[in-house]
């Protein structure tokens, strides 16, 4: 079983940058696939980006790709979320999550353990 922890959200201008980070417990993060989602309020929880055990491959929504920036780090348990080149639509709640498995996975569905969340507002 893994506890996850996010912190790091706050109020940014749009075009501004921030970085999130999720703080795992336990010993075995290293075989936890990590994602991070986002909920709006009123909309569904969207995938934003993912990373594999290794941190060999990662996977990110059209939405972000080219601004946002998932990595990790094994020996210190955490997941980070570097978003930069904010934009009002990126407003929402970040969630991290954990699968333990091999493979990513874009369905939230998939995910087996979930932090409280971060709060991301971006203003004009």
């Amino acid at each position: 079983q893994v506890q996850l922890v996010e912190s790091g959200g706050g109020l940014v201008q749009a075009g501004g940058s921030l970085r999130i980070s999720c703080a795992a417990s336990g010993r075995t993060f290293s075989t936890y696939a990590m994602g991070w989602f986002r909920q709006a309020p009123g909309k569904e929880r969207e995938f934003v980006a993912a990373s594999t055990r290794s941190a060999g491959s990662t996977s990110y929504a059209e939405s972000v790709k080219g601004r946002f920036t998932i990595s990790r780090d094994n020996a210190k348990n955490t997941v980070h979320l570097q978003m930069n080149n904010l934009k009002l639509e990126d407003t929402a709640v970040y969630y991290c999550a954990a699968v333990r498995s091999v493979n990513i996975f874009r369905d939230p569905g998939r995910y087996d353990y979930w932090g409280q969340g971060t709060q991301v507002t971006v203003s004009s």
